[in-house]
């Protein structure tokens, strides 16, 4: 039996660690350069536990989702 989330420890605990995985997850993703990457919005889900960083570069704009337990990204979704 595992704990529920309000139970376990979360691995991003700051708004500046999810801005850094959401960050590293564009990079990755859209082979951009890191000076180039904008943070527009964050926003951490109380009840799910999740983050959600808005970020811009060139033309383009997306939202990661992060689960913060587990320090991942669940979703990129370009806008």
């Amino acid at each position: 039996m595992s704990p529920g989330i309000g139970l376990m420890d979360r691995r991003l605990k700051t708004e500046k660690d999810a801005i850094s995985l959401a960050t590293s997850g564009i990079l990755k993703n859209y082979k951009t350069e890191l000076q180039k990457i904008e943070t527009l919005e964050t926003k951490y889900h109380e009840e799910a536990g999740d983050w959600y960083v808005a970020l811009g570069w060139e033309d383009k704009r997306a939202i990661v989702k992060m689960d913060s337990v587990l320090a991942k990204i669940t979703n990129i979704k370009e806008i």
